[in-house]
C-alpha cells in the first residue's frame, strides 16, 4: 500500500506495535532496527491502544510487544480488526491470542499438553492422584496469572482451587494441565520461524529454563523474567514443529514470524505447550544473523503489498 507519507519520504514505514510500559520496544527487538534501516525502511516503536496513532500513514504494522492485552482482550483483537497492513493478521490475532486454539491442534494430530478446561461458572475439584499441575488463563501473555501446584501437599491442593475460583470469577477461562517435569532439567525450547521469499522457514531455537517455581501469588509484573540460552533444533522438535504449522488456519504464507514451545513429554517426545503467532519474543540476540533474518521477513512482507 502506498501512502503520503511514504512517496514523500522515499521509503516504507513500519511501525513495531508495543504498549505503554514498553513505549522504547523491548531490548532484543530494538535489535531489528538496525537492519530495517540499512534497508532504507523507517520503523518506529508504536503503542497498540493509543488513540491518536494513523495506522493507515504505515505500509506494515508488526505486532512485536503488546503484553498488556491479555486483561482486555476483546478490545485488542477489535483494535487489530481495525488496522490495515497487520502482521500477523487480525484472523489469526482472534484465533491465537485464546488458548483454546490447542484443542483444535490436538484434535488435528499434535502431540500436545494435556488439558482441562474450567469455564466462567463452572467449578474444579484437584484430581484425587498426587502430582504437579501448572494452572493458568486461556488468555494470558508473559506467564501472568500461571502457577504450579503439588497436589501431594493440601496447602497446594487449596491454593491450586483458589487460584481456579479466581480466575473463573472473574470470568475467565482456566488451564489445568499436568506439569511435564523434564522442563526442570531439558527446559522449554522454542523454535522460531521467520518469513523468506520461499514462505516461511526455520530460523533459530531457544532454551528457555523453568520458570514456574510454585502457585501464584498475584500480580508481579507485565512478564516473569527468562532464563533464556541458544540450543540447536533436534529433528524430532522441528517435526512437531512443521506438523503444527501445516495446521495453522489460513496457512503460514500470511505469517511474519512463528514460535512454537515444546517440552519433552513422559516418553521424551517433543510434546506442543504453546503457539505464539500473536506477539511472541523472537529472541534475535541469541542467534547470528537473526535481526536481518527479521529484517528480510519484515521487507518480504513489505514487497508482496507492494
Amino acid at each position: 500500500m502506498t501512502n503520503h507519507n511514504q512517496s514523500t519520504r522515499g521509503e516504507p514505514r513500519v511501525a513495531l506495535v508495543t504498549c505503554t510500559e514498553l513505549v522504547d520496544l523491548d531490548p532484543d527487538d530494538r535489535l531489528v532496527l538496525a537492519p530495517l534501516a540499512a534497508r532504507g525502511i523507517a520503523a518506529e516503536a508504536v503503542v497498540w491502544d493509543d488513540a491518536d496513532v494513523d495506522w493507515s500513514s504505515y505500509d506494515l504494522v508488526v505486532l512485536r510487544s503488546a503484553w498488556d492485552y491479555a486483561l482486555r482482550r476483546d478490545e485488542f483483537v477489535a483494535w487489530a480488526s481495525s488496522v490495515p497492513a497487520l502482521v500477523n493478521p487480525a484472523e489469526v490475532v482472534r484465533w491465537n491470542t485464546d488458548k483454546r486454539y490447542l484443542a483444535e491442534l490436538s484434535a488435528a494430530g499434535v502431540p500436545t499438553v494435556p488439558t482441562f478446561w474450567v469455564g466462567p461458572g463452572e467449578t474444579w475439584q484437584p484430581p484425587a492422584d498426587a502430582g504437579e499441575y501448572v494452572i493458568k488463563p486461556a488468555v494470558s501473555a508473559g506467564s501472568q496469572d500461571t502457577g504450579r501446584y503439588d497436589l501431594a501437599d493440601p496447602e497446594h491442593r487449596e491454593l491450586a482451587e483458589a487460584h481456579v475460583r479466581r480466575l473463573t470469577d472473574t470470568r475467565r477461562v482456566t488451564m489445568v494441565q499436568p506439569y511435564l517435569t523434564a522442563v526442570d532439567t531439558e527446559g522449554e525450547t522454542a523454535l522460531l520461524f521467520l518469513a523468506g521469499p520461499d514462505g516461511l522457514a526455520f530460523s533459530h531455537a531457544i532454551r528457555k529454563g523453568p520458570m514456574l517455581t510454585g502457585p501464584d501469588l498475584g500480580p508481579d509484573g507485565l512478564y516473569k523474567v527468562e532464563e533464556i540460552t541458544a540450543r540447536t533444533a533436534t529433528p524430532a522438535q522441528l517435526a512437531v514443529a512443521e506438523k503444527t504449522l501445516a495446521v495453522v488456519p489460513g496457512g503460514t504464507a500470511q505469517l511474519l514470524y512463528t514460535r512454537v514451545d515444546l517440552i519433552p513429554g513422559p516418553d521424551g517426545a517433543p510434546i506442543l505447550v504453546e503457539l505464539e503467532l500473536t506477539e511472541p519474543s523472537l529472541f534475535i540476540g541469541y542467534a547470528d544473523g537473526a535481526p536481518d533474518r527479521l529484517a528480510e521477513a519484515v521487507a518480504t512482507h513489505l514487497a508482496r503489498r507492494g
